[in-house]
């Protein structure tokens, strides 16, 4: 299906959709296909599962914004509400499944403590290795980039401006 009639099709749809953007080669999204038909069944006649085909469907992964498979986006009255990439854990895709339901978006998602740790290691390394070796501007820059990757989800402002972005941005369309 191109681009109009999805987005048509998705506009009119009288209940919440979630779209599961995937790719047969994609060994993630085979990982959470057992998962999300779980999902579809218990959610049956309250949450729709829609399935698009990235290398079928190109011009349409495009439109939804997709840059990743697996990618799972909430729709409620055509409004996206939520949206997830990667292999999620079978909670995180009911999240999808109960956000789309109520028509509120998700909490901003938490890094794991592992992913925090790294970030900021290799974050403060490369500061370390910014100032000690020069100063290099450019690997102070990439640093502090990479330090503040593993505090984002923490940091007030950011969770205050970024909606705004989006929702700029989104107009700008």
């Amino acid at each position: 299906m191109s681009r109009t009639p999805f987005l048509e099709r998705l506009h009119h749809h009288e209940r919440p959709v979630v779209v599961d953007v995937w790719a047969p080669w994609c060994v993630p999204c085979r990982t959470i296909e057992p998962a999300l038909d779980r999902l579809a069944e218990r959610y049956a006649g309250r949450v729709d599962l829609w399935r698009v085909n990235a290398d079928e469907e190109p011009e349409l992964v495009r439109a939804l914004g997709v840059y990743g498979v697996p990618t799972l986006i909430s729709f409620r009255r055509g409004e996206e509400i939520a949206r997830r990439t990667g292999a999620l854990s079978e909670k995180a895709l009911t999240e999808l499944f109960e956000v789309a339901l109520s028509g509120q978006g998700l909490a901003h998602p938490r890094l794991m403590a592992t992913d925090r740790t790294l970030r900021l290691l290799a974050g403060g390394a490369l500061l370390v290795l910014g100032w000690l070796g020069g100063p290099s501007p450019a690997l102070l820059v990439i640093g502090g980039i990479v330090l503040f990757s593993g505090v984002y989800d923490r940091c007030p402002l950011w969770r205050a401006i970024v909606p705004r972005l989006v929702t700029a941005l989104r107009q700008e369309r």
